[in-house]
């Protein structure tokens, strides 16, 4: 067990150390946002990505509480 713990462990700080490594972008929206002189659609698109990710979370985390409650209740 401690050989993968070590594996995870390894595994996670070179992802903390590397991050241009773990770039992932395609290469048409790369494109797009390099060529940009302002940062309007980089903005854009950085906010749709925390859009995408937080409803989930967001979700997730009311289904918890509903449960939560009907636990407690």
């Amino acid at each position: 067990m401690s050989n993968k713990k070590t594996i995870i462990a390894v595994l996670v700080v070179m992802a903390l150390l590397s991050p241009t490594l773990l770039e992932a972008q395609c290469a048409m929206c790369r494109a797009a946002l390099e060529s940009e002189a302002d940062n309007s659609q980089a903005e854009g698109i950085n906010n749709g990505i925390v859009y995408l990710m937080a409803i989930p979370y967001i979700l997730v985390g009311g289904v918890f509480y509903l449960v939560y409650r009907k636990i407690k209740s």
